[in-house]
């Protein structure tokens, strides 16, 4: 019978009642969904339930209509297939909680200049190489040490590590494609195990940063290539992929990857996208794939 499931995802242990995963089941039913028996993957937190005779979008947006504004991630997919064997992750704001280019501007006191930039750019109000030679143009003449300094303060998002050695220990690659810089995508693959990295390269003459970035630059066309480039290096099909990240500039790879999932994301990302993490930690990219909380490797 199960062709498809619908993944609930509470933000925290005891936020989903089995009341409530009874109700969205009576809801797919009503709709004509052949609905089969829920299974609890953390108890009291995240459920599969498996449907068949329903689509995908139809039973997401029964969920949430019935969830209203509880903080439950709703993930609808076929059932088949659904542990991918290769993530590609972006890197600020996704598996880590910072901004980089934020944090090495408060040492120019330019920290609310840029992050504005920052800000219009991950919505895709700005071109991302414009904005990115924009910001990186106000660093001119910083001494190169502040990368190590600026290292330090790096906030790694609740769940990244797990999200990591748990697809590894599985089988799967892991890489992180940044339109950040190697100084950081380096020691956050180092830190979290991922790996391969890729990013950007900020110029740097004499110990200082010259303002500008060493072409080619990294960015939306580049994070695709990448993607598609690593599947076929071995031998995956795009739908064995997994692709995450929060800005426009992630939005191709989102879309291309098997399961391509908007976490935290800015406006444009999350409409745009099929698969939203709006209020659980990156744990949520492993339920999401039906691993269940006795799986997940400490990271």
């Amino acid at each position: 019978m199960t062709e498809h499931v619908l993944t609930l995802i509470a933000a925290a242990r005891g936020g989903l009642a089995a009341e409530t995963v009874d109700a969205i089941a009576a809801a797919l039913a009503r709709l004509g969904a052949d609905v089969g028996r829920p299974d609890w993957l953390d108890e009291h937190r995240v459920c599969d339930l498996p449907f068949a005779d329903l689509n995908d979008d139809q039973a997401d947006a029964a969920a949430r209509a019935l969830l209203g504004d509880a903080p439950v991630d709703v993930m609808a997919q076929p059932a088949a297939d659904r542990r991918k064997r290769l993530l590609i992750a972006d890197m600020e704001s996704t598996l880590i909680e910072n901004e980089m280019l934020d944090e090495l501007a408060d040492h120019v006191g330019k920290r609310a200049e840029i992050a504005a930039i920052t800000a219009r750019a991950m919505n895709g109000e700005l071109d991302f190489r414009g904005a990115l030679d924009a910001r990186v143009k106000l660093l001119a003449g910083l001494d190169a040490a502040v990368l190590d300094e600026t290292a330090e303060v790096i906030r790694y998002t609740p769940g990244a590590g797990a999200l990591i050695a748990t697809m590894q220990a599985n089988g799967a690659r892991t890489a992180i494609v940044s339109g950040g810089f190697r100084c950081y995508t380096a020691r956050v693959a180092r830190t979290l195990g991922v790996d391969l990295d890729f990013g950007n390269e900020l110029e740097v003459v004499d110990d200082r940063l010259t303002g500008r970035v060493v072409p080619p630059v990294l960015g939306r066309e580049a994070k695709l290539e990448t993607l598609v480039r690593l599947a076929a290096e071995s031998s995956l099909p795009l739908s064995a992929t997994l692709a995450t990240g929060d800005g426009a500039n992630d939005l191709d790879m989102i879309a291309a990857a098997g399961l391509g999932v908007a976490f935290r994301a800015k406006p444009i990302v999350a409409a745009q996208a099929k698969w939203r993490v709006i209020h659980g930690d990156l744990t949520a990219l492993l339920y999401a794939q039906g691993y269940r909380a006795g799986e997940i490797v400490a990271g």
